[in-house]
């Protein structure tokens, strides 16, 4: 869900500016999982950014605020939203912990790291939301800890419905800065994207998996 339509635009903005998401339509990327995708998605970049990232930082700290009052954590899901992550939590003044995708094979063994106490309310900060499954295991995680996990907020989200369906079937509230519908929108309003581009995008999101150039 987008809480706030100019920050939607002006994130899109920001992360079309520095890069940290690429549009290629005519020139498509390989995913990881092996899809063909016009669009590719590395809020990495922010961190290299001063005014960007505080900018990303002081918005999820109102937006947190403004749904969720005073959470006691910071939770940032491994690795992506480590850096970000503890760039709320040090605005906010609140803890911060991070979650590893499973536990550590050695030493403690640990797979969340930092102090979390049983009862602790906590906010779950990530970089980018596709399926929702990596997400939602550092929330398991977080939970079977014994956390009060209130929510999750991330940079950007393509809006699968696969990732819709997860999150509902999880009854975890996503809250986003910034999604693929706003991207678009900003993207052809700028020309960064003439309209044919722009119908391309739109129907790669529809079946990814399936699509191809």
């Amino acid at each position: 869900m987008i809480l706030n339509k100019e920050t939607a635009k002006k994130t899109a903005e920001l992360l079309m500016q520095i890069k940290a998401i690429k549009l290629e339509p005519q020139e498509p990327f390989t995913w990881a999982s092996g899809w063909k995708s016009p669009i590719y998605c590395d809020n990495r970049i922010i961190l290299s950014y001063p005014s960007i990232r505080n900018y990303v930082r002081e918005h999820f700290a109102k937006q947190i605020e403004l749904k969720y009052g005073k959470a006691d954590v910071i939770a940032g899901v491994a690795t992506g939203a480590i850096g970000i992550g503890m760039l709320v939590a040090e605005y906010l003044s609140l803890p911060f912990v991070y979650v590893r995708p499973e536990p550590k094979s050695h030493g403690r063994k640990n797979q969340i790291e930092g102090n979390l106490d049983q009862g602790q309310s906590v906010v779950v900060i990530e970089d980018l939301i596709s399926t929702g499954k990596s997400s939602l295991n550092a929330v398991n995680a977080l939970k079977e800890a014994g956390a009060n996990v209130k929510g999750m907020f991330a940079i950007f989200t393509y809006g699968f419905d696969a990732s819709e369906e997860n999150f509902k079937a999880a009854k975890i509230d996503l809250h986003t800065l910034s999604d693929y519908d706003h991207l678009i929108d900003t993207a052809q309003n700028t020309n960064y994207i003439n309209t044919e581009e722009a119908d391309i995008l739109r129907t790669w999101r529809k079946d990814p998996a399936n699509w191809k150039p």
